[in-house]
């Protein structure tokens, strides 16, 4: 103003090829002085200088102001085209904008101006993954007896079938070489039968899931039965011992056969009842069959930690199929063959429902003639069964409890 402008110190004045009215950018860009330097830039300026740079700032700052303002407003004017979305018809439709709680902030969260749903896909409720379907076990039920009273229907036709001992002596047999025949030993077989038997049933009666095990059972009795009926009607054994008494044979006497069907039938086919005095029914064993798939189905469906229970119903059945052979009432082939039959059975079954591949066409076990029937009876069920018991029976107390008084309840408190 008064005088010439002194040159400023190095650090804070304008370079020799800016002019001095560069752009406000390139100066707020300079670097700024130190608290030393401007003490004493200040101290040797004249007052009129101090105006003058003054002024300078001044019209600095309100250029970079202004400039600042028309960005902000630029930014303001863009933000509503940003939200607002243009439809078919060019109305402008407004998106939801997101309002950001006080926590988002602290938090650390991006605001957003949508709202950012996820759609979890949850898992519907399954309905009971071990339905009862009581008509597939009786249907089973039907199946087995069926299969049972086919096998007393071949046994009476192949008895006719049989060679008479006399002219045709027993097979040799290798067990018989060395253990002779005790005549008591069959009815230990039968005994022990009877008790697995009867321990089975007691077991499911207290079994929770009964009537899926009940028609896995039927399922596995009656087609053993069917495989046996099978093998005895194409492949007829001479009796295994001399001391074996057969009854007459009847020829064409039909009702004389069906007398003898019944009679079989009545006393369950044993021979401590008298029912069973046919012969020609050795491959396979019957006895052998029961005694095996009773002690598997206990131990397959009783608690694991029950080791004394399954040794003693293993015991029942292991001694009770070496009697079989001590009696000499079957070759040593008819007991190994049942055995043999009635474990792969019930393990391909039990794999195949325990790991769900019914429907599974890769898996070889499927192939079997069975499967439609399994897939009939295992399509509901969706779980392994556990092994779990309680008492069937409701508690008399429970049974004898007044309904009525929850009603009248519930009919005053309506009132009131």
């Amino acid at each position: 103003m008064g005088g010439g402008e002194e040159r400023a110190p190095e650090g804070q004045g304008l370079s020799p090829e800016e002019p001095e009215h560069s752009s406000p950018s390139r100066e707020s860009s300079a670097s700024p002085l130190s608290a030393a330097d401007a003490a004493t830039t200040s101290e040797t300026r004249r007052p009129d200088e101090d105006s003058a740079d003054t002024s300078v700032q001044r019209d600095s700052t309100r250029e970079w102001t202004q400039q600042d303002a028309m960005t902000s407003s630029q930014a303001d004017s863009t933000t509503p085209k940003m939200e607002g979305g243009v439809g078919r018809g060019g109305d402008k439709k407004p998106c939801p904008v997101h309002a950001p709680g006080a926590g988002d902030t602290k938090r650390g969260f991006r605001k957003s101006r949508q709202n950012d749903y996820v759609k979890i896909s949850m898992k519907e409720p399954e309905g009971n993954r071990l339905p009862s379907e009581w008509w597939k076990t009786t249907l089973l039920f039907f199946y087995a007896g069926l299969s049972l009273v086919l096998t007393t229907v071949v046994i009476t036709v192949v008895h006719e079938r049989v060679p008479p001992k006399e002219s045709i002596p027993p097979l040799p047999d290798t067990f018989f070489e060395y253990i002779d025949r005790v005549k008591w030993a069959f009815t230990v077989t039968e005994v022990n039968g009877i008790v697995l038997v009867t321990v089975w049933f007691l077991q499911l009666f207290f079994f929770n899931y009964k009537s899926i095990v009940c028609r896995r059972y039927f399922f596995l009795l009656g087609t053993l039965y069917l495989y046996r009926c099978i093998t005895m009607y194409i492949t007829i054994l001479p009796v295994p011992g001399m001391h074996m008494t057969c009854a007459p044979k009847l020829y064409g006497d039909s009702y004389a056969k069906f007398q003898r069907i019944l009679r079989l039938i009545s006393g369950a086919g044993l021979s401590i009842t008298k029912s069973h005095i046919m012969c020609g029914d050795f491959l396979f064993s019957g006895h052998t069959v029961m005694l095996i798939l009773t002690y598997l189905f206990i131990k397959e469906y009783s608690p694991r930690s029950f080791w004394w229970y399954h040794l003693m119903c293993w015991l029942l059945s292991a001694v009770g199929v070496v009697c079989i052979l001590v009696a000499h009432e079957h070759y040593s082939v008819d007991v190994v063959v049942a055995y043999f039959v009635t474990t792969r059975l019930f393990w391909w079954y039990h794999s195949m429902a325990n790991t769900q591949c019914q429907c599974n066409h890769n898996n070889y076990l499927s192939n079997a003639w069975w499967n439609p029937v399994f897939n009939f009876m295992e399509q509901n069920v969706h779980t392994p069964v556990p092994r779990v018991y309680g008492w069937p029976i409701t508690w008399a107390p429970a049974c004898l409890k007044n309904p009525c008084k929850k009603y009248s309840m519930v009919q005053s408190t309506r009132d009131e």
